[in-house]
């Protein structure tokens, strides 16, 4: 049983799964600051710091006016929590938003690199002229000895 184990463990699939995962989490500490510390703060200047995530509508029982979402759920009152998910999603495409320009600018970066790289490689030596003409006449050679 260890052996098979120590098998699928270093299996190159499970290897890069753990990578990819170690790499995501790193990711996203990156994105989770290009959002919080860079973006958010440059919308909430243009849109004069509007926050919806404590909207809500009271569906039932009673609960102060003016309180806060979390005093509603403290309250017991079933509330709807438009504003929360309304949030959630500004900040999902925020989020996916970013993601794309990083990609976009990771994408750039290896096609310059892979530009690079491919002018850099000489460029295949062809045949040269007078083996395309042996070639030719071996053709006209083979071609007269059918007719």
């Amino acid at each position: 049983m260890f052996t098979e184990f120590r098998t699928f463990i270093a299996r190159g699939n499970v290897v890069d799964l753990a990578v990819g995962i170690i790499i995501g989490a790193a990711f996203t500490a990156i994105v989770n600051s290009l959002v919080g510390d860079l973006i958010n703060p440059v919308l909430g200047l243009l849109t004069g710091g509007i926050d919806f995530s404590n909207q809500y509508v009271v569906l039932s029982g009673n609960v102060p006016d003016g309180a806060s979402l979390e005093a509603a759920r403290n309250s017991g009152a079933a509330v709807l929590a438009y504003g929360a998910f309304l949030m959630a999603v500004l900040n999902f495409l925020i989020i996916a938003w970013a993601v794309f320009l990083l990609v976009k600018v990771v994408n750039r970066v290896q096609s310059a690199a892979i530009r690079k790289k491919e002018a850099s490689a000489p460029a295949p030596a062809g045949p040269s002229q007078e083996e395309l003409l042996a070639q030719i006449r071996d053709l006209l050679a083979d071609r007269a000895t059918r007719i």
